[in-house]
């Protein structure tokens, strides 16, 4: 990366079937044999992109709700290159029978009725929440080491000869005028030498919808990625990268004709704070119903799920106060902790052990030096985190709870909507009652395909964060679309009552907040399909994400990588490890031929020698999809060697694990 960069695979999304190049003789051979080959093709495509000839079009920006077929088709289909439509991506390739009705437009959410390819995401009561992580072969370790070795030392020489033989390059390291450089540290310098020679594995440009399917604009650079240009060709890709974990980003359908008609009465933004004049009624309503979702008392929206953990934080915890945290938790949580002045111990990831351990020796010594009692102890953890695909141990830390009466706080931006027979998060998910934790946070910008975040809790203290948060008095109120799709969508999962029998917020018992959403929480004048009132497509939704997760991480594991994360989680990060394999494997997943975009992870959102590529598994993936992610992996891993977990006859074909897809998902533990 250090050195010349990798050639541009923009060239092979302008393709047709029969030019590709992983056109062979017989679908065995559909990928080169090695790296090197498959560089010299990606060479030879680039040399031909060169001399095509940039269409006049402009790429539309968005779509409408109420997109007809022959205007998809000119928006959409216009410049592909290939036949997208033929790949899967656009029309499902089973066609559906007479009797078989879908209401989603394929290419933002799959057509899939086959009943056997659903499962409830629940945990099984008495079995140990366990996370076995396979480690690499030694070679793979130590190449690894290398390989960010040579690229640190060829950066640093390159840093050093540049600042004496091109200056002008180089006058952001160097003091100027008598002031020190602005940026000197080895952030820059990773950015520069590392990062930026990856740069087209982040920050894609896309038009359209970003559901099952998204629409990439193409684009090059000559300049190892200090710049880029765009070709003028966009290529339409299967999404495996996006947070939409139910499917609810879609620009048609009941949700998406809600908040068009939230638009004609409300407007586009409430313009102004929550506490001057920004506070509408739809607002109370979509707190109410995220309360009763959640099954907590109250609920406080914000208009950005990291402003949520960083402004509300420092409402609940201060000097003398103690904060707890996971070693993982998300940078909004570490920045949250530090603005509020507390003091903060981490133990290791979700290792309950040195949990109790830590809060043994914090009650016992106290405050440092004057060995006071801690004002308060707050735990924070979060419900899946979202690099490694691992559940907070709930139960064992309800267990703790109760036993050395702290608080809990516990950010639910990546499971709350995601996992748990009703989608109610890792309560849900574990059979805990709700009431029990003090505060739960989640975004909406996830599996109900609005944005922002919430936090609920009793209602004295959403009373006191209303006053006491940050975002109350200074953060614009969320816009009224916004908020119109957070009803709609979570209407959609919970069913809506026929009558306005049911008009209490707050659960009477352990999972009363699992029955359909009170009238009251509901605008007059929303109208949803039959299917979305009732509650039936959000419950076929959540059964869809937890079979497509399931399978996609048992079929990973069955062809030989290494994967972290549990099976029901919707996030599945494949190991990587070295630097050079995160380039190379986005680009071969991206020529493939059926296009998948991938996030590649590595270094600071994980840690530097795990290097992985993130799998966001959606509601919206049929399980064709799911096959030509496993088939295009397979086939990658080959090359690339990154098969390097089970071995032998644990090991199975990728015909065996697609054709045992229901099986798979069945099973409760992989042997390691």
């Amino acid at each position: 990366m250090v050195g010349s960069p990798l050639p541009s695979p923009m060239a092979l999304t302008n393709r047709s079937p029969t030019s590709s190049i992983f056109k062979k003789k017989s679908a065995a051979s559909l990928v080169p044999k090695t790296a090197a080959d498959y560089l010299s093709a990606l060479s030879e495509a680039d040399a031909r992109r060169l001399k095509a000839t940039a269409p006049t079009a402009t790429p539309a920006l968005s779509l409408s709700s109420s997109v007809t077929t022959n205007s998809e088709d000119s928006v959409l289909r216009e410049n592909d290159g290939y036949d997208s439509a033929a790949a899967g991506l656009e029309l499902p390739l089973r066609p559906p029978t007479s009797e078989q009705v879908f209401t989603t437009v394929h290419s933002e959410f799959g057509h899939c009725a086959r009943d056997e390819f659903r499962f409830v995401s629940q945990h099984v009561p008495g079995t140990p929440l366990t996370h076995v992580t396979r480690e690499p072969p030694y070679y793979i370790v130590i190449s690894t080491f290398l390989s960010y070795l040579i690229l640190i030392c060829i950066g640093h020489m390159r840093d050093f000869l540049g600042k004496y033989f091109h200056p002008s390059r180089y006058r952001h390291l160097m003091p100027s005028d008598g002031y020190a450089p602005l940026n000197s540290d080895f952030d820059s310098f990773y950015t520069r030498r590392l990062k930026q020679r990856m740069d087209e594995c982040f920050g894609q440009p896309v038009t359209g919808v970003a559901g099952r399917t998204i629409m990439l604009l193409d684009r090059q650079s000559s300049d190892y990625n200090a710049t880029q240009y765009f070709t003028g060709t966009r290529t339409r890709a299967l999404n495996i990268s996006s947070y939409n974990y139910l499917g609810f980003a879609q620009a048609s359908g009941g949700c998406a004709d809600a908040v068009e008609e939230s638009l004609r009465r409300y407007g586009v933004s409430s313009a102004g704070s929550r506490l001057e004049g920004g506070a509408t009624d739809l607002h109370a309503q979509a707190e109410g119903l995220v309360a009763r979702f959640v099954g907590q008392e109250d609920a406080l929206l914000s208009s950005m799920g990291f402003a949520t953990n960083a402004a509300y934080i420092p409402a609940l915890v201060n000097k003398g106060c103690l904060v707890v945290s996971d070693e993982l938790n998300h940078a909004s949580i570490r920045f949250g902790v530090r603005l509020s002045g507390a003091d903060v111990r981490m133990f290791p990831h979700n290792d309950m052990h040195a949990l109790e351990n830590l809060l043994r020796e914090a009650i016992s010594q106290g405050q440092p030096k004057t060995h006071r009692p801690w004002k308060k102890i707050l735990l924070i953890v979060e419900g899946i985190y979202s690099m490694e695909g691992t559940f907070a141990d709930l139960p064992r830390i309800m267990e703790l709870k109760k036993k050395y009466k702290f608080y809990l706080w516990v950010d639910e931006a990546h499971s709350i909507g995601a996992v748990g027979p009703h989608g109610r998060g890792v309560a849900d998910y574990f059979g805990i009652v709700p009431g029990e934790i003090d505060v739960l946070m989640g975004t909406l910008s996830k599996s109900f395909g609005a944005a922002g975040g919430y936090v609920a809790g009793r209602k004295a203290l959403i009373d006191r964060l209303r006053v006491r948060g940050y975002l109350g008095a200074y953060g614009e109120a969320m816009a009224p679309p916004v908020l119109m799709q957070i009803i709609s969508s979570m209407a959609s999962i919970m069913g809506i009552a026929p009558s306005a029998s049911t008009m209490s917020t707050a659960p009477e018992d352990a999972y009363a907040y699992t029955g359909p959403a009170p009238t009251a929480l509901v605008p007059s004048w929303l109208t949803l399909h039959p299917t979305l009132a009732s509650g039936v497509e959000g419950r076929t939704r959540l059964r869809r994400i937890a079979f497509n997760a399931r399978y996609l991480h048992f079929g990973l594991n069955r062809l030989g990588f290494i994967t972290y994360g549990v099976p029901s989680s919707p996030i599945v990060p494949l190991l990587l490890f070295n630097p050079g394999k995160m380039v190379v494997f986005h680009r071969m997943m991206k020529a493939y031929k059926t296009p998948i975009v991938v996030v590649v992870v590595t270094y600071p959102a994980c840690a530097l020698m795990t290097a992985r590529v993130r799998f966001c598994v959606s509601a919206a993936h049929t399980k064709e999809d799911i096959d030509a992610v496993l088939r295009a992996c397979d086939e990658i891993g080959d090359v690339l060697d990154l098969k390097h977990g089970v071995r032998g006859a644990e090991r199975w074909s990728i015909d065996d694990v697609c054709a045992r897809a229901a099986e798979l998902a069945g099973v409760q533990q992989i042997e390691a």
